[in-house]
């Protein structure tokens, strides 16, 4: 209709509110359903669909207002209009899928499959524990509430909130659209996941280049674990020697820790990779094939580089509405303190993971290590009784640097190693790479969803004999 519209009143006049960054045409899901088609034939970005002039308003309603000819959409903004066309479809209710993300560094070098990171949310909830199938609006820490966008308040005695993150891959100029084009993939999002393998196999000369966004990310080794995966699948396929593989990171460093930093510039100046800091992508012009960086340390200056393959880490923040929200601290971060994981204004709310404040690399490996501390608090709160546990700020980031080998990074609040293993974690492993790809997801479904598996500590404190 939108495109009817503007033939009648002009682009200008017209405005399209839709969230959603893909459109899928939904009737060919019967031959998808019966192995005859791909989803991916089905599916086209939003933004190739808009048409040209017409405002797309990336946004979603949250309330009709056609008394004063106005809608609200879910960042809080009020937009009037002249005429209004409804066309928001039905809902569907139907099991959610759950996914384990770290795996999708293996997925997306062909090693592992998507589906294989995959179970629907309806098999991870607990027995007994209550389902509901909304998302939250608003929380109200002051009322003991969250209200959900289908209108419901939810009332709540203590509130653990594990959001994640956000991402924001249309900060960058030409995304998401420019990933319906070939050559461009990211390991971030299941919807492109599987381009980053495509691209991989597609590649035939040329620059093969890999970003890390200006924001604090998820996994802030992956953006580089995918590099010398491509590496070694150049190599494999023999066509490294017509690949010029970068590296373009906001960061000053290659990796954070030292310890395994030095491994790291080692591995790059072996395999002839090419690193440049504080290069930070702003725009990507698919139809040329070229990736645009600003220079961070000359505000203002950009470099333009062509690309065969790009493989893009989008910027990263929290969620809208816990941005909008009293728990968070001035960068929109769920404000816990950093030891105990409790709420430093509301005693009742509580934290975990990517959405929080904490001053660690936002990994499952902290998540994990966090759950078992956030056990603790919370027992020993519903108590009314002193928390006693703290959370020392372990994380850990099985650097992936080629399909058989892993540098196991394991690390505190204060980047000082603290490994599990009474080995050289900083060397390249084979037995790491195997427990990145098939002993973690198991830890994680059977063990961390579960509530059986709180981290390694106890057993890092055997293999240490008692030390630390």
């Amino acid at each position: 209709m939108s495109a009817r519209m503007k033939r009648k009143v002009g682009a200008g006049k017209v405005a399209v509110i839709e969230p959603s960054e893909n459109h899928y045409y939904q009737p060919l899901w019967t031959l998808v359903g019966a192995g005859a088609k791909a989803v991916s034939t089905s599916r086209r970005s939003t933004a190739s669909l808009i048409p040209s002039g017409v405002k797309w308003i990336k946004s979603q309603v949250q309330e009709f207002n056609p008394d004063k000819n106005c809608v609200r959409t879910d960042d809080g903004k009020e937009i009037s209009y002249e005429y209004l066309i409804v066309a928001l479809g039905l809902k569907l209710h139907y099991e959610k899928n759950h996914y384990y993300q770290p795996l999708w560094t293996l997925v997306g070098a062909g090693a592992k499959t998507v589906s294989t990171s995959r179970r629907s949310t309806a098999s991870l909830i607990p027995s007994g524990v209550k389902w509901i199938k909304s998302q939250v609006q608003e929380f109200n820490p002051d009322k003991n509430c969250v209200r959900t966008d289908d209108g419901k308040e939810i009332s709540y005695e203590y509130l653990i909130v594990a959001l994640g993150l956000k991402l924001h891959y249309e900060k960058i100029k030409g995304l998401p659209e420019g990933f319906n084009y070939p050559k461009i993939g990211s390991n971030y999002s299941v919807e492109t996941v599987d381009k980053t393998w495509k691209a991989l196999q597609d590649f035939k000369e040329g620059n093969a280049i890999f970003t890390f966004p200006n924001t604090p990310v998820k996994c802030a080794g992956a953006p580089q674990k995918i590099m010398y995966l491509a590496d070694s699948y150049f190599r494999k396929t023999g066509k490294r020697s017509k690949a010029n593989i970068m590296y373009n990171t906001s960061l000053p460093v290659l990796f954070g820790i030292k310890k395994y930093a030095d491994s790291l510039w080692n591995i790059v100046k072996t395999r002839d990779l090419n690193v440049n800091l504080r290069h930070n992508l702003i725009e990507v012009r698919p139809d040329k094939q070229e990736a645009v960086f600003e220079k961070l340390d000359n505000p203002g200056e950009t470099v333009v580089f062509e690309y065969e393959m790009l493989h893009v880490t989008p910027p990263m923040g929290p969620h809208e509405v816990l941005k909008k929200s009293t728990l968070v601290d001035e960068a929109g971060w769920l404000d816990i303190d950093k030891d105990m994981l409790q709420h430093k204004k509301y005693p009742n709310v509580f934290g975990i993971g990517d959405c929080t404040n904490l001053p660690t690399a936002k990994t499952a490996a902290a998540v994990a290590a966090q759950s078992s501390v956030l056990d603790r608090t919370i027992s020993r709160v519903m108590k009314n009784e002193k928390p006693d546990k703290r959370y020392d700020g372990y994380t850990s980031c099985p650097l992936v640097t080629s399909y058989n080998t892993v540098i196991l990074a394991e690390f505190d609040y204060n980047g000082q190693p603290l490994e599990t293993f009474p080995i050289d974690q900083s060397k390249e492993r084979m037995s790491m790479f195997y427990m990145k790809a098939d002993v973690m997801p198991h830890l994680y479904w059977h063990g961390l969803l579960k509530g059986f598996w709180g981290g390694p500590a106890p057993y890092r404190k055997i293999m240490h004999l008692g030390m630390k």
